[in-house]
Formats: structure tokens, sequence, C-alpha cells
């Protein structure tokens, strides 16, 4: 059987691509580095693959917001291309800039198909600074095709300064209804709730359960050298972020 495709999508600023890549080649997927342009120009079809992920990383130097060109690039130049993509049984995950990508483009969280206005944002963390550590993450029951047989809680890294995730009471309470929350930190407290996000969301889905949107970076949490405390504790040889690029291969293939 021929292993499913996987469009890691990249552009200038960029920097979590090859981690990405290399987590879903450990999944057991064939994948290719493509430039927006490619996209753009159409020399590259997103319909020839079956999954698409955008990295993490500080695309086009995150100038006016994190992630806001890349994000008018999608929702402007392929928002249509990307959302046949989707209704056809695509995937896509955004990781941290590629989760500020997604909502700012208004494909996450997208409460009706095809409904791709701006309904939520990422902002600047409540403690005004970049913010690097490692958090513990509880999964909510969900939508999200990401997460079949995944457990319940999860130890991520997270590098981010705008993970703040905020959109109106009417539209949380819609996600919430609907299982699009995915992610939340454990606790409203900072530091464990690194950004003040809105009820602790760390990730959502869409409403089909194929884009998945996520701050914490599970490409940096593969195998057990990754951990932070890997000589000092007894840990599983798989780190907790390679099921969810397992479950996105195996729910294409």
């Amino acid at each position: 059987m021929a292993k499913p495709k996987v469009l890691i999508l990249r552009t200038a600023g960029t920097n979590c691509d090859y981690e990405t890549d290399y987590a879903f080649q450990l999944a057991g997927a064939q994948t290719s580095l493509i430039h927006i342009n490619q996209l753009i120009n159409n020399q590259v079809a997103l319909s020839d693959h079956s999954i698409m992920a955008i990295p993490g990383g500080f695309s086009y130097g995150d100038d006016i917001a994190a992630g806001i060109l890349l994000a008018n690039e999608l929702k402007f130049k392929l928002i249509e291309k990307i959302i046949e993509f989707v209704d056809k049984g695509g995937l896509i995950l955004g990781i941290c800039n590629g989760f500020q990508v997604l909502v700012r483009s208004g494909l996450l969280p997208r409460i009706t198909p095809h409904q791709t206005n701006q309904q939520a944002t990422l902002a600047m963390n409540t403690s005004t600074k970049f913010e690097c550590r490692w958090v513990n993450l509880q999964m909510d029951k969900n939508l999200s095709v990401f997460t079949n047989g995944l457990k319940n809680n999860l130890y991520l890294p997270i590098a981010h300064a705008e993970g703040r995730f905020i959109a109106s009471d009417k539209i949380l309470d819609q996600l919430e209804a609907n299982g699009q929350i995915v992610f939340r930190y454990t606790t409203p407290d900072y530091p464990q709730n690194p950004n003040g996000s809105h009820r602790n969301i760390a990730g959502v889905c869409d409403s089909t359960g194929r884009i998945l949107g996520m701050m914490p970076h599970p490409e940096r949490y593969l195998v057990r050298y990754n951990h932070p405390r890997w000589t000092r504790e007894h840990l599983p040889e798989e780190g907790d972020g390679l099921a969810i690029f397992r479950n996105a291969v195996d729910y294409v293939t």
C-alpha cells in the first residue's frame, strides 16, 4: 500500500518544518516540504496530498500580528482549494504559528462548514512575554480525527508570545457544545496556563474534525529523549506527541 502524502507548508520564517516532517515520517507518511508560492503558482497541487501541515515558527517575521500574513495568503489566494481539500476528506494540522494562521484565516474554528469568517483570535500572552516551557494538557471529548485513542493527559512543550485563545462567550459555548475544544491547559493559573486563554483552551478543531490547531508542539516530543527529564525518569520509548501524527496517517490510510 502506498504511503499517504503529507504536504508540509513553509514560507519565510517557518522554523519547525523539519521536525514536523520527521514526525509524519515516523508515523508512516511520505512527506514534502512545499513553499507557499508553489501552491499559489500551481506548481504543486494540494489535491495530490492527503494531509497538509502548517508548522510552527514566525512566518514573515510575525509582522503586524503572528501568522496574519500567511493567513491572508491562504484566505485570499487558496481558500477555495483548501475547503475543497477538506470536504474531500483531507486533513489539516496547524501547530503554534500554524494554529495562529488557521484561526486568522477563518479555517478555525469554522463552527459550520464553508464558514470562513474569523470567529476567534490568538492574542498576546497575559504575561506580555514569550513563554517557553513544558505544560500539562487534558483532552476533552471531541470531534477531531487526530485524537482517536489518545490518552487524556499529555505533556508537551509550548513556545509562543501570542497564544491566548479569545472568542465571544457565544462562540465558546458553541465550541463546547459541538466537541470542538480538543485540548486545554489543566489549570487556569499561570504558568500552567501560559497565555491566559479563555477556558484554558490549547487546541480546537473545526466542525468536521478534520482541521486541528494547537499551540503546544507535539513534534517536539516524539521519543523519550525529547523529554526534559529523560535521564531521571522511567519513560515510555514513544513521546506523547507522536500519536497525533499517527492518527492522521491512519485516518487517511
